[in-house]
């Protein structure tokens, strides 16, 4: 990712202080390119390049946040379009009906990209939940780059009562087995809430396809595709109850 070393500050006495902190927002102006999705060419969105020097942004610079209890730094989930996330994009702008006039939530919403689509085509207020501080940064960013308006809430919101919306829009969320457990349980509580939830994603292997109806597909290029590799089906399910 090109130049992978932390900048610094250098105190008097000639040792680094890892307690300065770079301005997520600052950093992704600058140092990150705002374009088209490949396959959701309606939307621009921050993205990593080999020159960006991401890891200054996202390698822990100390351990303060240990001591107080926050979360360790997250992977730059944010920074790249995956394919979860872009088939269900590209399905909701196909369909605005299926958020049109609704409050929708977008789950673990990385970029941003699924809750900037429901924005686009009509949902009547547009929750994005993202634990990642960079991501929360960079979900305000791409909102305003494409001209919507997005709530954010900035904390894992899993772990409580199922949200005031209509819909849920959760893309790529079944990356781990450790997030699938606790995202499921989230899930069944907003089916029992009477909200309809959608998953976007290309068949990872944690995704609960046992609780899954498949909509639609759609090919979209995923992270860490090969340049001109050719893109694989991914998928748009209704989450169903057991």
């Amino acid at each position: 990712m090109g130049d992978d070393t932390i900048d610094d500050e250098v105190l008097g006495n000639g040792f680094p202080d890892r307690r300065q902190r770079l301005d997520p927002a600052e950093f992704i102006k600058a140092n990150m390119r705002l374009v088209p999705v490949p396959s959701v060419p309606e939307i621009r969105l921050y993205s990593a390049h080999p020159g960006s020097g991401l890891r200054r942004l996202v390698d822990p610079q100390d351990d303060e946040d240990a001591d107080e209890g926050m979360p360790e730094a997250q992977p730059p989930y944010w920074a790249y379009a995956w394919a979860g996330g872009a088939v269900l994009a590209r399905h909701i702008l196909d369909h605005p009906q299926i958020v049109a006039g609704r409050r929708v939530l977008d789950l673990g919403a990385g970029s941003g990209i699924v809750g900037i689509a429901a924005a686009k085509a009509g949902a009547r207020e547009v929750i994005a939940a993202e634990i990642d501080r960079n991501g929360v940064a960079a979900i305000a960013l791409n909102a305003a780059a494409n001209g919507v308006a997005i709530t954010i809430i900035g904390n894992d919101i899993t772990t409580g009562p199922a949200p005031a919306v209509d819909l849920v829009l959760a893309g790529d969320v079944f990356y781990s087995s450790e997030v699938a457990l606790r995202v499921i349980p989230f899930l069944d509580r907003c089916l029992v809430a009477g909200i309809e939830v959608l998953i976007g994603d290309p068949r990872r292997s944690d995704l609960p396809l046992s609780r899954l109806r498949l909509l639609a597909e759609y090919q979209v290029p995923d992270f860490g595709d090969t340049k001109g590799a050719a893109s694989k089906p991914s998928g748009v399910f209704s989450f169903e109850a057991k």
